[in-house]
């Protein structure tokens, strides 16, 4: 990927929101490659949705600087409708400039709660790769 003019801030830098942007652009990436393009969840109609960013710091990153972005899921339910995604932001040296760790589920838009996804998704999620610290999250519990 590279940091271009509309992802810059004031200092020259790759602004927060930009590294949040490319965190979803590569998570869209990742499921469209494992066959759920865009057309596919309009299909379903349900989508991601998350509660929570967090973005960690480490090296700036300048206008034109290419970079290296890696996805990993940092927790996942058993159900797969509870997701923890991790987007690691590493320069062209190797260095980590930033983390964006998004906390989040699949939410039905038609009934606006969250929803166990599909066999096809759950197929996606399980097969992203883990970090370290992966951990298994709580399932959607369904009402009886």
């Amino acid at each position: 990927m590279l940091a271009t003019w509309g992802d810059m801030d004031y200092n020259a830098h790759m602004r927060n929101t930009a590294f949040l942007d490319k965190a979803a652009d590569l998570r869209l990436m990742f499921f469209a490659e494992h066959g759920l393009p865009m057309d596919e969840f309009i299909r379903l109609g349900i989508g991601p949705v998350v509660r929570k960013d967090e973005v960690d710091y480490m090296r700036e990153i300048r206008l034109l600087e290419e970079m290296r972005v890696t996805i990993a899921a940092a927790g996942l339910s058993d159900d797969c409708a509870r997701f923890i995604i991790r987007n690691e932001f590493f320069r062209m040296d190797g260095s980590l400039a930033a983390r964006v760790t998004s906390s989040g589920g699949w939410l039905d838009h038609r009934a606006r709660k969250l929803v166990v996804p599909p066999e096809s998704l759950q197929g996606a999620m399980r097969l992203m790769s883990r970090t370290d610290d992966f951990a298994v999250l709580p399932s959607l519990k369904v009402a009886g």
